[in-house]
């Protein structure tokens, strides 16, 4: 009986890595070893940025939440306890959206969180 030959499966393979290595530098793009390899560290990356990406916008919304507060003579942690004691429950990425889009529904919520404060 002959042999088997995955012609092919092994194509189809190859022509899958190097369509997807397509724009890379270099022999990253045309020859099949190195794409493959940079293909497996771009994995890689894409895999570790996408939990990266949740950490930076929450450090985004928490510099934004930070500036529009001290402008208003509150730091960052006070409006957050201010919040949590007078119940706005706005989650930081909301607080950061009404801090740049509407200041003034803002600094409407920082006195809320004022008083409850000081109470």
């Amino acid at each position: 009986m002959a042999r088997a030959h995955y012609q092919v499966a092994r194509r189809k393979r190859r022509k899958a890595v190097l369509k997807r290595a397509k724009g890379f530098w270099g022999a990253r793009s045309r020859l099949y070893k190195t794409a493959k390899e940079t293909l497996l560290r771009a994995d890689a990356f894409a895999y570790r940025d996408r939990r990266r990406r949740k950490r930076d916008f929450r450090k985004l919304w928490i510099q934004r939440i930070n500036a529009a507060s001290r402008a208003l003579g509150m730091s960052y942690s006070q409006f957050i306890h201010g919040c949590k004691t007078a119940d706005i429950k706005l989650n930081r990425k909301m607080l950061a959206l009404i801090a740049v889009e509407d200041p003034d529904g803002f600094s409407q919520l920082a006195e809320k969180a004022k008083k409850a404060v000081e109470n």
